[in-house]
């Protein structure tokens, strides 16, 4: 083996070097520079770790499935199976009653939806049967209903009524089910490949626009219909619907009546109910499921009125529902070519955004509030599988409504399962009721929509949070609504979202980092400062040598310099060391925002220090073009009172990785800096590293090794880098304090059993008080306090040292945190300050011995 690995190597470095790969370009300083005697570690009771790099073997194996991986890929799909074998009497009723709730809400609500739609309302029913029958087999959600929506059944009326004009031959639903399938599928590969992560980019601040801007357009084009106003488009744009409306007032209708009472009459029924479980909490539930059962209970009431009313009329009085077949009449196989597909073509993202945002935030709103987590992919996957299936009964897009997904939380609900509660009572209706909805008004159903989309607008109160938490975003919400009223839904899904992901990109690209300074600080309770002992109690200080320490209650943290991270401006933040800066990326450091990090980092640089040679031009010409220097007949300002450029420290804590293009940005500053500080070098520590990727990136140019002025490998000079190590075994190790937890819990019990026992002894002899003082005296001796023996396993701690791993008292090992074959990555930037003044204070000592000598 060792031979075919020796042959491989060979081959592989003769490759190298026919294609002038430079295999050692990382260590130009020879094999192993840093690897000798004290230039390693010299703390002989430590023990050394080198961290090995990742590799691209490594990735692929953390990276592709596995057949552990796959088969949980699989039961994923199905997340029912993980609670129906445990599914019980309590769960049912809780379903029961929230598959019935649900169920009287949605059969209203399908089919004035089914309305918005430019569908007969039939196939809004199909749609809630097939959304809550399908979704409870892939659900992540207990909470949501798939079914209808107002917005997306906005779009597909849209799409209907456009296609009505250049493809009359093609019925509507056979539009809208093709819709259907292709969003689905859409949707479906996206939840399949587990990328539901992409939902993420859209904002909460585009979400709540492009909902408040439809809720309004939606509400405004019913009124004409709850009005009984005919004589104009209800479908064009917000501003336009209102003008028309106004401008049509005149030819208000019978309508109204049924219209304009029926919602008044859901407002004060939730008024009314609102108020009574205000004024008595104790019937709370009852009032809410009245409140909830409103919408049924209204369109009933104005169904009896208008059967009252129309029974004996040749023509309606008003404009009613009208035929609604029994059954799935419609149930077929879709039809989708590539004559339907190019009708909607244009609508398929607008569509497919609907069916994503409104379903995931809802699911994730409600999985917050209770307390369980959604899977964002499976979520898709469910929403995908719904939209697939549905048309073959005939059903229309269909996504999470919120309103019934509202209504679903507060009933009650226990699992998914109830999903199929509400498809038994859609059942019913779509086969037991259609001669009762033949009668239901129009102008009621409009007054229904009304009103359910009027909880979608987003209230003042919220905005103005909005405002508090970022004021940019507010303005991105109002553009979405402005647009959206003034042009449609769908330009306002595209603006909302396009701006947003501007917003991000400058935000991204225009990221600034910090120069931090430092400031010493203490720990204080009410006017107590926290001292020694204190300090071990919060674990900010472990050291118990450092009780009689005056000093000891402080430590040292780092603050940006400038004070914009809002700290108090009075606080005078010391620069770290003179020579040395400590910067902080304040987001990632990427190939976007590369150059803006590091050119605000230079010119800082250039601004605080001085040239390290001030004679580097000699003769005028020498000078670039950029850097004339001063006039003619003056001389150059003086800069002696600024330090010269000794070393950087960059905080990468909120780094997570890196790229070819901001490590060779990197590389480029490294260079010009050195150039800057010539003839010596500047040395460059990195701290806070987070990721082994990045390490081997840095590592990879040249980053984590000591700077050297020779370049010769033979006049390397050396150097005591400053290590972060713990204690294995130590009074300061997390085994000693868990031993230490133990044995005091231990020793607690041991007192609460004694006393327990005395207690008992005392009132045995108060009883036996003739017992013999013998015996009293063995009994006293029985029941005595005993000393606590160690645990098992551990040994106890005593007053000379404290127990090690595997061996006695006072004994410990240390360790180092992070390896030493890295030594100029650190772990925090204490420990980075640390090293680049050792190093700095080293090599001045060095320098001026040279200067001696000669």
């Amino acid at each position: 083996m060792s031979e075919q690995q020796s042959t491989s190597t060979k081959i592989g470095h003769g490759l190298a070097k026919v294609l002038g790969i430079k295999l050692n370009y990382r260590d130009p300083e020879g094999p192993s520079p840093i690897t000798r005697g004290e230039s390693v570690f010299s703390v002989t009771s430590a023990d050394n770790f080198v961290e090995e790099e990742p590799t691209a073997a490594e990735w692929l194996r953390e990276t592709l499935p596995t057949g552990p991986g796959m088969l949980h890929y699989v039961q994923s799909l199905f997340p029912f199976t993980n609670w129906i074998g445990r599914y019980n009497a309590q769960w049912l009723v809780g379903d029961l009653v929230a598959g019935i709730t649900i169920g009287a809400v949605v059969v209203p609500q399908s089919m004035a939806y089914a309305a918005l739609a430019a569908l007969p309302p039939q196939f809004g029913l199909y749609s809630s049967f097939m959304g809550v029958l399908i979704y409870w087999f892939f659900a992540t959600s207990k909470d949501i209903t798939i079914g209808p929506v107002a917005v997306m059944s906005t779009i597909t009326g849209n799409i209907v009524l456009a296609a009505a004009d250049t493809n009359p031959e093609i019925p509507g639903h056979v539009i809208a089910s093709a819709l259907a399938i292709i969003c689905g599928a859409v949707v479906c590969f996206i939840g399949l490949i587990r990328c539901g992560w992409i939902v993420d980019f859209i904002s909460l601040a585009a979400v709540s626009a492009f909902i408040t801007g439809s809720a309004i357009n939606i509400a405004v084009g019913q009124v004409p219909t709850m009005m009984g106003i005919t004589g104009f488009s209800t479908r064009s744009a917000t501003y336009l619907v209102v003008i028309n409306t106004l401008k049509h007032l005149g030819r208000t209708k019978l309508d109204a009546a049924m219209g304009l009472t029926a919602l008044a009459m859901l407002y004060i029924i939730r008024s009314a109910c609102n108020f009574g479980a205000r004024r008595v909490p104790s019937r709370a539930k009852a009032f809410f499921f009245v409140s909830t059962l409103r919408t049924a209970f209204v369109i009933l009431l104005y169904t009896m009125i208008s059967w009252l009313v129309n029974r004996h009329e040749k023509k309606p009085l008003f404009k009613i529902l009208g035929t609604v077949p029994r059954g799935f009449q419609n149930a077929a196989v879709p039809k989708v070519d590539i004559t339907i597909i190019k009708v909607f073509a244009s609508q398929i993202p607008a569509s497919i955004i609907v069916l994503l945002i409104e379903h995931i935030a809802i699911a994730k709103s409600f999985g917050r509030i209770n307390n369980y987590i959604i899977d964002p992919s499976q979520e898709l996957v469910a929403i995908g599988v719904t939209n697939l299936l549905g048309p073959f009964l005939g059903a229309y897009p269909a996504t999470g409504s919120f309103s019934r997904t509202a209504i679903k939380s507060k009933a009650g609900v226990r699992t998914p399962f109830a999903g199929v509660i509400t498809a038994i009572v859609v059942l019913l209706a779509i086969y037991a009721l259609p001669a009762v909805f033949y009668w239901i008004p129009s102008a009621s159903l409009s007054g229904v929509i009304i009103h359910a989309v009027g909880d979608l607008i987003a209230p003042p109160n919220t905005i103005y949070q909005f405002w508090q938490i970022s004021p940019l975003e507010v303005i991105i919400f109002f553009i979405g609504v402005i647009v959206t009223v003034f042009s449609s839904i769908e330009d306002g899904i595209y603006t909302t979202i396009c701006v947003s992901v501007a917003v991000l990109l400058f935000r991204v690209v225009k990221a600034k980092g910090r120069f931090l300074g430092k400031v010493k600080v203490h720990s204080v309770i009410g006017d107590h400062i926290l001292g020694g002992n204190d300090e071990r109690k919060y674990g900010t200080n472990t050291n118990p040598d450092t009780d009689n320490d005056p000093d000891n209650s402080s430590r040292n943290i780092f603050l940006p310099i400038e004070h914009n991270d809002g700290s108090n401006p009075q606080i005078e933040i010391v620069s770290p060391y003179p020579g040395i800066f400590i910067y902080r990326f304040s987001e990632g450091f990427n190939y976007p925002n590369a150059n803006h990090y590091l050119d605000y980092m230079v010119q800082t640089i250039f601004n605080e220090t001085r040239r390290t040679n001030p004679n580097s031009y000699p003769r005028l010409g020498d000078r670039p073009w950029n850097d004339p220097g001063p006039r003619r007949g003056r001389s150059a300002p003086d800069h002696s009172d600024r330090p010269t450029l000794k070393a950087v420290i960059l905080d990468f804590s909120s780094v997570n990785n890196v790229d070819i293009t901001s490590v060779q940005t990197l590389i480029d500053v490294r260079n010009q800096l050195d150039r800057y500080a010539a003839p010596h070098r500047v040395e460059w520590h990195m701290a806070c590293i987070n990721n082994r990727w990045t390490k081997r990136a840095l590592a990879s140019a040249g980053f984590g090794y000591p700077a050297h002025d020779q370049p010769d490998s033979a006049h390397f000079q050396r150097w005591k880098p400053v290590f972060s190590v713990a204690e294995i075994g130590g009074f300061d190790s997390a085994a000693a304090q868990a031993e230490h937890d133990a044995n005091q819990r231990q020793l607690r019990l041991q007192k609460t059993l004694d006393l327990e026992q005395a207690a008992a002894h005392a009132k045995t002899e108060e009883i036996h008080a003739t017992s013999s003082e013998a015996g009293t005296s063995s009994a006293s001796e029985d029941f005595a306090p005993r000393p606590m023996a160690p645990l098992d396993g551990h040994k106890g701690f005593g007053t000379t040292g404290y127990a090690g791993v595997g061996g006695g008292q006072g004994k410990n090992r240390m360790v180092v945190v992070h390896g030493v074959n890295r030594p100029l990555f650190h772990i925090d930037l204490t420990s980075a300050l640390q090293s680049a003044i050792t190093n700095v204070e080293k090599e001045e000592i060095r320098r001026e011995s040279m200067t001696l000598l000669k």
